[in-house]
């Protein structure tokens, strides 16, 4: 007998209106994806956009997943490209959440969406039905119903054409989440980095209010505790709190800083 899939956490949590709190991986290594589970993180934020592996190698993102699956953690993958063939592939594997990058249209995010769902905004969905490992090679029961339940879609708002499409890109039906992305959206404006910019800040706060009055629910990066918590007072309830690296950085840092010895010298 093969036992019932678990309900997904982050949608769980999203729905009932908390927060969630994950880390970036971006060693997107299966130990520090279990580890983080182990800790008690909601998700594993993969950002496949940028590095990690191949979202089409299928053995290395079924390494990450059964990581995942071995603590309870759930897995943010965001994809390199908003291909409708490439979130079906993703999903089979196992993947429960993802998200969009660098999307333009309300058009694309729904074409994307609807490529998640058997069923969509009242009719057929474009989700193929085979027998892939999110079906537990064909033996899970229900499992067009149970996938189109468990399974969160969400996009990045991180560019100007994005921000002009956000009404229509917040009224896609079933759109899981939108993902406030300051970074890209500096270079966007034409402020790379300086995303204490007017410009940059207003088109932040124009998402942030936008979702949080379409009930869509908002997430984002925290730059510290105290900007993650102002964020969650803000309506933020999906939040990245840094990156393994960045966290094992500021512990080596703060070793050197308490060393008492010469600090050794970097090449």
């Amino acid at each position: 007998m093969v036992p019932s899939q678990p309900q997904n956490g982050l949608a769980d949590t999203l729905e009932s209106g908390d927060v969630a709190l994950g880390l970036l991986d971006n060693t997107y290594s299966s130990t520090l994806v279990e580890f983080c589970g182990d800790l008690g993180l909601d998700f594993v934020w993969l950002d496949l956009e940028h590095g990690g592996p191949d979202p089409w190698d299928a053995a290395a993102m079924e390494d990450l997943l059964r990581a995942a699956e071995r603590t309870g953690i759930e897995l943010l993958v965001r994809l390199p490209d908003t291909d409708p063939t490439l979130v079906r592939k993703v999903l089979d594997l196992g993947v429960r959440n993802v998200f969009l990058p660098r999307v333009e249209t309300a058009a694309e995010v729904r074409e994307a969406v609807e490529s998640a769902r058997f069923r969509y905004d009242g009719g057929p969905g474009k989700r193929g039905l085979g027998a892939p490992r999110a079906r537990r090679w064909g033996l899970a029961d229900d499992y067009a119903a149970t996938e189109d339940a468990e399974t969160l879609v969400g996009t990045t708002v991180e560019t100007e054409a994005a921000v002009d499409d956000l009404s229509e890109i917040l009224d896609v039906p079933e759109l899981g989440f939108v993902f406030v992305g300051p970074l890209d959206l500096s270079v966007s404006l034409g402020h790379p980095g300086e995303l204490d910019h007017p410009d940059v800040q207003d088109a932040v706060e124009r998402v942030r209010a936008a979702a949080i009055d379409a009930g869509v629910p908002v997430g984002g990066l925290g730059f510290g505790m105290d900007d993650v918590n102002e964020k969650v007072a803000d309506g933020y309830q999906l939040l990245n709190l840094g990156s393994t690296t960045g966290a094992l950085k500021q512990t080596v840092d703060g070793w050197f800083d308490a060393y008492e010895g010469e600090r050794p010298r970097r090449a």
